[in-house]
């Protein structure tokens, strides 16, 4: 099978080209335009690999898009722009990337004989819950341009499905952690802040809560609605590992052995959500779960960002 991974030069982007290099058979063709987020350090031990190629491009070029999704059988969507704080200083390139980039794909999709189109979306398209759990049946309600955006591009890829019997599948991650995340996500910048006895800005009272998956785990997942997902259909993926952004900072920091005093309460950014949490029952009946507890995962990164800064 031949696999397309856009934006896999990017954090779990290219931990999924790893996976499905050292787990398939399956061949894999690797679209990234190596932006701030995307490095070709990523996919070190990926790229000379026999049954591995990579194109450089944006999704935005249609040309080069119909090009790459001709001979693909499943495309697996990751390029996006990803960070929430950006995306309230500057929306535009977000609606370009994840909306306009979604759309040119699933109109090269049309023209190719693809079996399966997955969509890598977030959990931040519900918006945030006080109590229980968003299910897939759940209405949209994003609260800050980026996760807006993926909302769009879902609905979008919805009414591919409808109006042109496209098989999509969406599949909405809760937060991931793990190798190589950019220095920008909150568990790399509050460890490599912290390995350097700098401050870790924390926005609020830090008592704002998310769902925190392995990246490993989100690999299998969707893995797992590749091979049987149905088609059209949305399949929410979390770990149950609730933590307010407080306790991740103290849990980075007794990882190494800092001093609590190195947290610093900052001005909260706006429409700030309080709590993500999502029922994953649905890809659980299809033989799923999470396979990494957090605290093996939070020492596996720690350690994996020490060693990057010695290197």
């Amino acid at each position: 099978m031949n696999i397309l991974v856009t934006g896999g030069a990017g954090f779990i982007g290219s931990n999924y080209v790893e996976y499905l290099l050292n787990e398939t058979s399956n061949r894999v063709i690797t679209l990234d335009d190596l932006t701030y987020a995307g490095s070709l350090r990523n996919l070190k031990g990926s790229l000379s690999h026999s049954r591995h190629s990579f194109v450089k491009g944006t999704i935005l070029n249609d040309s080069l898009v119909a090009d790459v999704v001709e001979d693909v059988d499943v495309i697996i969507n990751f390029a996006a722009e990803t960070h929430v704080d950006r995306s309230i200083d500057e929306s535009k390139s977000f609606v370009r990337s994840n909306v306009e980039g979604a759309q040119t794909l699933l109109q090269a999709s049309l023209g190719a004989d693809i079996d399966r189109f997955v969509q890598i979306s977030t959990d931040e398209v519900y918006g945030h819950i006080m109590c229980g759990k968003f299910d897939e049946s759940d209405g949209l309600n994003p609260r800050n341009p980026y996760a807006a955006t993926k909302a769009a591009a879902d609905l979008l890829l919805s009414s591919y499905h409808i109006a042109h019997d496209l098989p999509i599948v969406i599949l909405r991650s809760s937060n991931n952690f793990g190798p190589r995340q950019h220095s920008e996500k909150l568990i790399p910048k509050f460890i490599t802040y912290a390995a350097n006895g700098r401050n870790l800005p924390l926005y609020g009272d830090g008592s704002n809560v998310r769902e925190w998956l392995y990246v490993k785990d989100t690999c299998t997942a969707i893995d797992t609605v590749v091979r049987d997902g149905i088609v059209g259909e949305v399949y929410n993926v979390g770990s149950g590992n609730e933590l307010s952004n407080l306790e991740i900072a103290h849990e980075i920091l007794d990882a190494l052995d800092a001093s609590d005093d190195l947290i610093e309460f900052v001005e909260d950014r706006p429409g700030h959500d309080q709590r993500y949490a999502m029922d994953t029952s649905k890809i659980e009946s299809l033989g799923w779960s999470p396979d990494m507890n957090f605290e093996e995962g939070l020492e596996r990164t720690v350690r994996y960002y020490l060693n990057k800064q010695v290197k």
